[in-house]
């Protein structure tokens, strides 16, 4: 009752105020109509439905699905949600070993990290986790089912999985699978040499230190004698908007756009650009996109595109490039709300829109690998990210092509032969 009290005392102030500023009452009037309509349930509902409902519940209940109209990133969390939410994440903990995102309100794995739980139960890019011990994960906010799946190490988790069939039109395959919680100790850089002038960095996500230690990359490979780079971002599902800017920075100047965000509000405009000399500004680059490359990987690989510093192979990107502000309420409840959204340089939106068809960022060279052939190249990362690790098996004998890393590297080399070229003479 405390609640619709409060619900009824607002909609009498804007009445009031309707009075004071007529300029305002035919706006009052439609919010009113429209607030009316929910204190009539909630009054139906408290009055006559069979059993008797806390009006707390339904208060949330409502705000809830108010806030599931916007998109897969705005949350209504009520104050006990709210309070795990803010609780700090140790660098180390027990987990499963997968990076996730929501997709269509369902928790949905990006990629697996090599040698952890998620990643020899062959879990795939794509696949969406439906269940943690037994409950849907249905519109579950992405901190709470992160927060589920980690624990101490040793102990198991029950997750089902479901993952879509190569034949269109058939049902999804699910699968129940128990795993044991392990230490995961991520790497968010690695990086080697794929011939003697063309080094190779994996950006595995923006997370604290990927700076860092993409300076150390870089810096090695150029002693090794690198003379063109081939970034992969595929499979990246972004990070901290920090990293991305700070990497950009390394490849570009002359105060350049990297990214802009926009919203309603005027406050929101922000631009981040570069500033000061570049280190690698003259250093020959591609670009490797998947679909599974989400948010500060799409910042990176829209500011070079845009600013026509690299040439970006693969396929679309994810689209997931919005900002979210966290504001709590008076009863210690929060709403995440989406409040701007990021644009590359020329004025291009990342995030997707299903609705129009467009967001994510577009390669200037499709290439696109059938799911068979991912698969075993997710498999076998190991081998291919640990040059040099002992082979007794013979396993490197058997690894598949990885053609856009292959493209990748035939685009730099015909960039060399035909700058060297001299017509005319």
């Amino acid at each position: 009752m405390k609640n619709l009290r409060k619900l009824a005392l607002v909609t009498l102030s804007a009445l009031v105020i309707g009075a004071v500023f007529p300029y305002v009452n035919f706006a009052l009037d439609n919010t009113y109509q429209q607030l009316k309509v929910i204190v009539d349930v909630l009054e139906l509902i408290k009055d006559s439905y069979v059993e008797q409902i806390d009006p707390q519940k339904l208060v949330y209940g409502a705000a809830r699905g108010m806030v599931e109209e916007l998109d897969d990133f705005s949350q209504f969390m009520e104050p006990d949600v709210y309070d795990r939410v803010k609780s700090d994440t140790e660098g180390e903990f027990g987990g499963i070993g997968i990076r996730v995102d929501s997709k269509d309100g369902w928790l949905t794995v990006v990629t697996p990290l090599p040698n952890t739980p998620a990643f020899r139960a062959q879990m795939m890019p794509g696949d969406k986790i439906i269940k943690i011990e037994g409950v849907t994960t249905k519109d579950l906010i992405i901190d709470e089912a992160i927060k589920k799946l980690r624990g101490k190490p040793g102990t198991q988790v029950k997750i089902t999985t479901a993952r879509e069939p190569e034949e269109k039109g058939a049902e999804w395959i699910t699968k129940d699978i128990t795993l044991t919680r392990e230490l995961i100790k991520a790497e968010n850089v690695k990086w080697r040499m794929l011939d003697n002038k063309t080094g190779y960095i994996k950006i595995v996500e923006f997370t604290g230190h990927c700076t860092e230690n993409f300076s150390k990359a870089i810096a090695e490979l150029k002693g090794k004698g690198m003379e063109s780079l081939v970034l992969d971002l595929r499979y990246n599902p972004g990070g901290l908007l920090s990293a991305a800017v700070d990497i950009s920075k390394m490849f570009m100047n002359d105060n350049k756009m990297i990214v802009f965000t926009k919203g309603r509000k005027p406050e929101n405009y922000q631009e981040f650009r570069a500033n000061g000399t570049a280190a690698y500004e003259t250093l020959p680059m591609v670009i490797l996109v998947n679909r599974y490359s989400a948010s500060a990987s799409e910042i990176v690989a829209g500011a070079m595109q845009d600013n026509k510093r690299a040439v970006i192979i693969g396929e679309r990107s994810f689209g997931k490039a919005s900002v979210q502000s966290m504001i709590p309420l008076s009863d210690k409840s929060a709403l995440r709300l989406t409040i701007a959204k990021y644009y590359t340089p020329s004025g291009k939106s990342i995030q997707h829109d299903e609705k129009n068809e467009h967001g994510g960022i577009s390669p200037d060279i499709e290439v696109k690998v059938p799911v068979e052939t991912e698969k075993k190249l997710i498999q076998q990362a190991d081998e291919i990210y640990f040059p040099g690790k002992d082979d007794k098996d013979g396993k490197k004998k058997d690894l598949v092509r990885d053609e856009v890393v292959e493209r990748a590297m035939e685009l730099l080399k015909a960039r060399e032969v035909l700058g060297n070229l001299k017509p005319g003479k």
